[in-house]
C-alpha cells in the first residue's frame, strides 16, 4: 500500500449540526501532510477523528501504520517531570527513548523540570518526543512550533525534514502559512465541512490564480494594490498618478501568498 492514510465519506454530526459532510482525503507514505481550514470548518473535529480520539458518525478511515500523536492542549500531571514522563511513554511503548531524537528537540533542559514549570516551547518540544518515541510510521503535529524561538523552528523544521527522509509520514495542522508552504508535499482546506480542494501549493496557486500586490510609494505616501491582472493594473494606477501629478519613487510587484490564496478558498474572499 502506497498510502498511510486514507479517508472516505467521514461524516459527524453535533447534534443536527453537521461538521464534517462526507470528506475524502489520502495521504501518500512519505508525505508532510497539512489538513488547513479557518475555525469552525471542521478540521480539529476530522483530525481527532482520524487518530481514534473521536467517534464518527459514517465513512471508512484506513491508516497503515503505527501512529504518534503530538497533542496541543496540555495533557500531562502538573508536577510530573520531562524526564519522568518521557520513561514513563518509553515504558508503555516497550521502547528505549532514542537518545538522538532526544538531543534533536533539545530536552535536555527539562528532563528535570516539573510539567507546570515549563514554557510553551518546552512543553511542545516535550509533546513531540513523547509522540516519537514509539517510532511511529505515521504522526500527527499540531501546531508544533506554537511557542518556539526562531532558532528553536528552524531545529524543529529541520527536524521534521528528517523524519520525512526516514520514511515517516507527517500529518500537520499549521496557522502558519509559511510554514505550511515550507514543508508540505500536499495540503486540503476544509470549508464548512468540505473540502475545498485538495493538492500541492502550486497547484493551488494555480487554482486561484496569480495574484499580485502592488506598493507604489510617492511624495504622499504609501499605496496598496491586490490584482490577478498584473498589466492593465499597473497601467491603470500609472495614469492615475500621472493624471494627479504625483510623483511616483517606487514601484514594488510581490506574488501573492498562500495566505492569501488559502483565505480566498477558505472564505470566499
Amino acid at each position: 500500500m502506497t498510502n498511510a492514510l486514507e479517508v472516505n465519506g467521514l461524516r459527524k454530526s453535533y447534534g443536527e449540526k453537521a461538521v464534517l459532510k462526507g470528506i475524502d482525503l489520502c495521504v501518500r507514505r512519505g508525505d508532510v501532510f497539512s489538513l488547513l481550514g479557518v475555525n469552525g470548518a471542521g478540521k480539529t473535529t476530522a483530525l481527532e477523528c482520524i487518530e481514534g480520539l473521536r467517534k464518527y458518525d459514517g465513512g471508512r478511515i484506513s491508516v497503515n501504520g503505527r501512529i504518534g500523536i503530538q497533542l496541543q492542549s496540555e495533557s500531562l500531571p502538573a508536577y510530573i517531570k520531562g524526564g519522568e514522563a518521557i520513561r514513563l511513554f518509553a515504558k508503555w511503548n516497550r521502547k528505549t527513548a532514542d537518545a538522538s531524537m532526544l538531543a534533536a528537540l533539545g530536552t535536555d533542559n527539562i528532563i528535570h523540570k516539573k510539567y507546570q514549570e515549563m514554557s510553551t516551547g518546552q512543553k511542545r518540544r516535550l509533546h513531540l518526543a513523547l509522540a516519537l518515541i514509539s517510532d511511529p510510521d505515521i504522526v500527527f503535529l499540531d501546531e508544533p512550533t506554537a511557542g518556539l524561538d526562531i532558532e528553536g523552528r528552524i531545529s524543529l523544521h529541520k527536524y521534521i525534514l528528517h523524519l520525512k527522509a526516514r520514511g515517516k509520514t507527517i500529518l500537520l495542522a499549521s496557522h502558519d502559512m509559511a510554514e505550511v508552504e515550507s514543508l508540505c508535499d500536499s495540503i486540503a482546506i476544509l470549508k464548512d465541512g468540505e473540502i475545498a480542494f485538495r493538492g500541492t501549493v502550486t497547484e493551488l496557486n494555480e487554482k486561484v490564480g496569480k495574484h499580485y500586490n502592488i506598493h507604489v510609494r510617492t511624495n504622499q505616501g504609501v499605496e496598496n494594490y491586490e490584482t490577478d491582472d498584473i498589466e492593465n493594473s499597473l497601467i491603470a494606477i500609472l495614469g492615475n498618478h500621472q493624471e494627479k501629478n504625483t510623483v511616483i519613487q517606487s514601484i514594488r510587484v510581490d506574488r501573492g501568498t498562500l495566505e492569501q490564496h488559502f483565505l480566498k478558498i477558505a472564505k470566499g474572499e
